[in-house]
């Protein structure tokens, strides 16, 4: 079917444009934290909110009002999660991911390779392109919560091992 009627279209065009200025101003009250890149926990609330938003958008059985509320459920759920793991260690553990050595000191962890399915590859090319050739030259690589690496140098540690281990 590639036309059914302008009332479909009239629909989407107002209920986009409500759903749309409803959902800014959620996350305006909610604050930076609610789709901020962090772990796994705050991905499925971001693509949750764009699958109410879908649903409103062309679902005829969801009015504006109950797709604005399913929106206020997750994005309060989200700040609660949020403020309990800045309060409980507990809960900081079960919303997040820890950060992990990969590498340290030049060198790979093999054992945290296999448990976070990384190749050893993965990190020569995130040390590639932090411009190092040498693994001497590094410090640590860390698989940061958010599933990027980060590479410090031995220049930019200062001494060998200046890290805490983040498993600790």
């Amino acid at each position: 079917m590639f036309f059914d009627s302008w009332d479909g279209i009239i629909q989407v065009l107002i209920l986009g444009t409500l759903a749309y200025c409803a959902i800014i101003a959620i996350l305006r009250i909610s604050g930076k934290r609610t789709l901020a890149k962090m772990s796994a926990f705050d991905l499925v609330v971001t693509v949750a909110l764009g699958s109410i938003l879908a649903t409103i958008l062309l679902s005829k059985d969801v009015a504006l009002v109950e797709g604005v509320a399913a929106f206020v459920v997750l994005v309060v759920l989200q700040y609660g999660i949020a403020t309990l793991s800045v309060r409980s260690k507990t809960i900081e553990k079960l919303a997040k991911a820890e950060a992990r050595y990969l590498l340290r000191d030049g060198v790979i962890d093999r054992d945290a390779l296999r448990k976070e399915r990384v190749t050893r590859e993965e990190v020569l090319c995130a040390v590639r392109s932090n411009g190092f050739g040498d693994l001497n030259d590094i410090a640590a690589v860390f698989l940061e919560t958010d599933g990027t690496f980060s590479v410090v140098s031995q220049e930019k540690a200062g001494t060998r091992t200046a890290f805490p281990d983040p498993q600790a």
